[in-house]
């Protein structure tokens, strides 16, 4: 498989990100780059983020849990942050992402993981738990979705997303502009896309960060190509996977707790969906984090490691 790495000079001097990289080989020769800070024997806590960001989205949780005594590990997505990045569009699928994803959870051989999923770092994290529940002891779910076209989703979402009882699809506009501006936009920079969903000004310094992995157009493809994976239809690979894990996440007994933001229309309704639908969720108080978007961890990173480390402790709230 033909892929590129972003050159190491991209990443030197990024704003609160002194963290040392690692690598892990997963398979059709990439190597997909992790953050792994705290005790080695600490529990781990799996961070995971979405499109179109990198583990740079989680600067600000990952002193906070480490200082906690806990294991955090922030992977890069293939095609994001510091891992490899293919070069073809049709190299990228959601099963792709989750066997990648499901080896570096193999080949750290983590255990007892406490999982922390936003964005895509849902669909392909929770089916990765789906494929083995054991390796996993609680799950955060902070600002995602999990896109199954299910007609019972009538009415449960702000971006609504399903199938009509006469074969129909419902979905917001937003859902579509979204994949059309992902495709449009000359010059792909994932900063246009966190400082239009975070409710502060994110800093410049900040923002290229964020644009750091994409040093031109030769990088983008499985940035640009996330989106269009999306769960939109209900004979999609996306929803297909996604209906998979959500049978697994019915089954689902251990500690799932919500924790979203109170600005982010993409994903509400999302949080009670998911507390209806697994059986770890009853009885796990949703937590809310007050004026942040849908990059929650940007507005307030230190709110979000709060909740993830008082849960991880087994903390009640």
């Amino acid at each position: 498989m033909d892929s590129l790495r972003t050159p190491d000079e991209r990443f030197v001097g990024l704003v609160d990100y002194p963290f040392q990289a690692h690598f892990l080989p997963v398979g059709d020769e990439l190597v997909m780059h992790y953050v792994d800070e705290g005790p080695a024997d600490g529990p781990p806590v799996l961070l995971l983020h979405g499109q179109p960001t990198w583990s740079y989205l989680y600067r600000h949780v990952i002193p906070v849990l480490r200082a906690a005594g806990l294991r955090a590990i922030a992977p890069d997505l293939i095609g994001f942050g510091k891992s490899a990045k293919p070069i073809r569009r049709t190299d990228y699928s959601v099963r792709a992402h989750v066997r990648w994803l499901g080896a570096l959870v193999l080949g750290l051989d983590l255990r007892d993981v406490t999982l922390v999923v936003q964005d895509w770092g849902g669909p392909i994290g929770l089916a990765v738990l789906a494929q083995d529940p054991e390796r996993f002891a609680r799950v955060v779910a902070a600002n995602t979705v999990l896109h199954t076209t299910d007609p019972a989703l009538a009415g449960a979402l702000s971006w609504a997303c399903h199938q009509g009882v006469d074969g129909s699809m419902v979905i917001e506009p937003a859902l579509l502009d979204y994949q059309r501006m992902t495709q449009e936009l000359p010059d792909f920079r994932p900063s246009l896309f966190v400082q239009g969903a975070t409710e502060r000004e994110v800093e410049d310094e900040v923002l290229a960060g964020y644009d750091a992995p994409f040093p031109d157009e030769a990088f983008c493809a499985g940035a640009r190509q996330l989106p269009l994976l999306m769960g939109l239809t209900p004979a999609s690979e996306c929803a297909r996977v996604n209906r998979h894990t959500a049978k697994a996440l019915g089954e689902f007994t251990k500690p799932f707790l919500t924790a979203f933001s109170d600005g982010d229309p993409s994903t509400q309704g999302w949080a009670e969906v998911l507390q209806d639908a697994v059986p770890g969720a009853r009885g796990q108080p949703h937590q809310v984090v007050p004026g942040a978007g849908h990059f929650l961890q940007e507005d307030d990173g230190n709110a979000l490691a709060q909740i993830i480390a008082r849960f991880a402790a087994g903390t009640s709230f």
